[in-house]
């Protein structure tokens, strides 16, 4: 750090994501990206509106917003679109957060919350999970304090029924409980009907995993009005083109393709089923997922040797250094021919276990 840096960024440790190596070809399983290209209508959309990006993008995203109520059925004042869900929890830490409103989180899921709390100043709690590495929900039960939960969890995949996430919203009236749904789409039951009835409820999501635009970063928030304009007025005071033109042009020709995204994302389940299955005829566990990833350890390989003997095959999956899953590894979904080449692997690194 120079000289000049913040001390108030002393304690500050930055999130790290998935390597993005340039050194070979990689068979890459690592960052949860679909293994869907954009499609033919969406490729032309891009092309169309980088014709213009002379001109600001549109702060309100209007098509976008409009597209979106058409096919997901909220009000456009129930919508706010960002940079990446990353950047709508960002907003959410800024905006619903403070001493008098500390966040709470599990101590195993998206990395990312412990960062925002401490970029931001915030004092936060981290729950352990359970020895299964299920969310306890009644932990979360009155807690009265801002909570946050990536339902399916990440990495474990492990979902939480609407049900739970019911009893934790109710529960925490005077409190946001904030419900990120990066991976809802491969299998988990989406919290987003709740929010008409609660005003308390903050609903995120992502275009990256089940829509094929990882690299476009295109997130959103659904939720109450009141909750919106905080959100909204929390953007107009940091970025209000804080989606590009070409994003907005993808989102919008991805959501006139729902059903097309819909059916790969049922592609993606049955990969994992698919998966899941060759991993347990191998030896691994793994935790019942919801996520277009599976969660798996192997009880002859630790979790490092696993990532670096696939590694070394040219194949990428996430590896974390926490001891309580430094076990495992996340193995990110990806075509039928990339699994199959994962379990080919994988048999031959355990022919020759280190």
């Amino acid at each position: 750090m120079s000289r000049f840096f913040s001390k108030k960024y002393n304690a500050l440790t930055p999130y790290t994501p998935g390597e993005q190596p340039k050194d070979q070809k990689y068979i890459k399983l690592n960052t949860n990206e679909s293994p869907f290209p954009p499609t033919p209508a969406v490729c032309e959309a891009v092309k169309n509106a980088a014709a213009h990006v002379n001109l600001y993008s549109d702060p309100e995203c209007r098509e976008l917003v409009s597209t979106w109520c058409d096919t997901m059925g909220t009000a456009p004042d129930e919508v706010l679109f960002t940079n990446g869900s990353d950047e709508i929890l960002n907003f959410a830490f800024m905006a619903f957060c403070d001493a008098e409103h500390p966040a709470v989180f599990p101590n195993i899921s998206y990395g990312f919350y412990p960062v925002f709390a401490m970029l931001n100043g915030i004092p936060y709690e981290e729950i352990p999970l359970a020895k299964d590495f299920s969310v306890n929900v009644e932990d979360y039960i009155g807690v009265k304090k801002t909570v946050i939960l990536a339902n399916p969890n990440a990495p474990t995949g492990i979902a939480l029924p609407l049900c739970d996430i019911e009893r934790i919203v109710a529960s925490n009236p005077d409190h946001v409980v904030v419900i990120d749904e990066a991976y809802v789409d491969f299998g988990g039951e989406s919290a987003i009907p709740l929010i008409r009835k609660y005003d308390n409820l903050l609903v995120t999501g992502t275009f990256s995993k089940s829509r094929s635009m990882a690299g476009a970063r295109l997130g959103f928030g659904i939720a109450h009005p009141a909750l919106i304009r905080d959100l909204s007025t929390v953007k107009y005071s940091t970025n209000p083109y804080n989606v590009n033109a070409m994003t907005q042009a993808a989102g919008v020709a991805t959501l006139k393709e729902n059903a097309l995204a819909m059916e790969r994302c049922q592609a993606v389940i049955e990969n994992r089923e698919y998966t899941a299955r060759e991993l347990a005829r191998l030896g691994f566990t793994m935790t019942n997922s919801r996520a277009n990833f599976l969660f798996a350890a192997h009880p002859l390989l630790s979790g490092e040797t696993v990532y670096t003997e696939l590694r070394k095959r040219g194949i990428l999956v996430r590896h974390f250094s926490k001891s309580e899953i430094a076990n495992y590894n996340r193995i990110t979904v990806g075509s039928r021919e990339e699994m199959e080449a994962l379990i080919s692997a994988l048999e031959e690194i355990l022919k020759n276990p280190n």
